[in-house]
């Protein structure tokens, strides 16, 4: 079969014929459906070196955003996996045996050191290929939904929603209002989110016009770049501050401009990993206001994301690539050419 292949560090991915997977105890064997490039795919193969904290070892096949229909089972699998059903297939592998992975919390599983991989498609054979395997308890049925355009929900849709979740006390009530910075894949979805779960009024920002279009689609009030930026959402919020912001770039820049944006008591979320970083002083941090991070999100919360999902209440924009076009999808995606989410679709072509 064909997949794209991260052959060796600081090295872009091959396109090139590898042996169809077969599946092992527990698990099942999937025909792609649609598989999302991420730019978290270009860290692994532009940024990461080998012993780098976070750098998986290669030769794999990439893809962590992946859909597809069930074509056999492993041994051991039964019950609610269904053969020829189109399932959302949950990236993060942890243990499976300690206390965070027994709630679905792979992403924070307490044996990570000693697990040979993160997830599918970073340091295990992911989904950008015809077909890929994937333990049976990580998939979520999508019943008639389309399963190519909720490929990115994985990751893109299931990011924001843990960082949205875990700030909800922070915007419960009132004349509450939520930022959110960089208006790619995951911010959009962002948007969608807070509009659906929360009475928050939504400012949202980016340096591309089309972008903070998209998010004024949604419902986002928007705030262009440049000297004002600050002064402008702040304005928004009648000089109060936001409660909760999202930062889907993570550069030191854009964590600067949300931190001077907060309200007190506000909660700064850092999803992007650009590697920024954020000065903190007595003096100059909204009184009991604080910076966090989140990683991906629970296997649970992914059975949300789809349910919203079928609901209509998001929907990920989804340029589609053949696998003949595989690598044109990450050449766009690094020279930012991409609107909304790359998704390659192996039966297309």
């Amino acid at each position: 079969m064909r997949a794209v292949v991260f052959e060796d560090y600081e090295q872009f991915p091959s396109l090139k014929d590898v042996p169809k997977p077969e599946p092992g105890p527990g698990e099942v064997l999937l025909r792609v459906a649609g598989s999302g490039a991420c730019h978290s795919d270009i860290s692994v193969y532009r940024h990461f070196r080998e012993g780098q904290p976070g750098a998986q070892k290669p030769p794999f096949v990439l893809g962590h955003e992946n859909s597809g229909w069930v074509e056999a089972l492993g041994e051991g699998v039964s019950g609610r996996v269904e053969v020829g059903g189109a399932y959302l297939v949950y990236g993060p592998t942890g243990c499976g045996h300690c206390r965070r992975c027994a709630r679905g919390q792979d992403t924070y599983c307490e044996n990570a050191a000693t697990v040979p991989h993160m997830a599918v498609g970073l340091g295990r054979d992911g989904g950008m290929a015809e077909y890929m395997t994937a333990p049976a308890h990580h998939l979520v049925p999508l019943g008639d939904a389309d399963p190519v355009d909720a490929a990115p929900l994985s990751d893109a849709g299931l990011t924001p929603y843990h960082a949205v979740k875990e700030a909800l006390p922070h915007l419960e009530g009132g004349g509450r209002h939520a930022l959110v910075i960089g208006l790619g894949g995951l911010g959009q979805i962002g948007v969608q989110i807070l509009r659906a779960l929360t009475g928050a009024t939504v400012i949202a920002t980016d340096l591309k016009e089309e972008a903070r279009a998209e998010a004024e689609a949604h419902g986002a009030i928007t705030v262009g770049t440049g000297e004002r930026q600050v002064e402008e959402i702040r304005e928004v919020t009648g000089g109060r501050g936001v409660d909760a912001a999202f930062d889907f770039v993570g550069a030191s820049p854009t964590i600067t401009t949300a931190a001077a944006v907060m309200a007190q008591g506000g909660r700064l979320t850092v999803v992007g990993i650009a590697g920024g970083t954020h000065q903190f002083s007595f003096f100059t941090n909204p009184y009991e206001s604080y910076v966090t991070n989140t990683y991906w999100g629970t296997v649970g919360e992914l059975w949300e994301v789809v349910d919203m999902y079928r609901a209509g209440q998001i929907r990920p924009e989804v340029e589609r690539f053949s696998m003949d076009e595989a690598l044109d999808a990450y050449r766009k995606l690094e020279e930012g050419e991409v609107f909304g989410r790359a998704v390659v679709v192996p039966g297309e072509g």
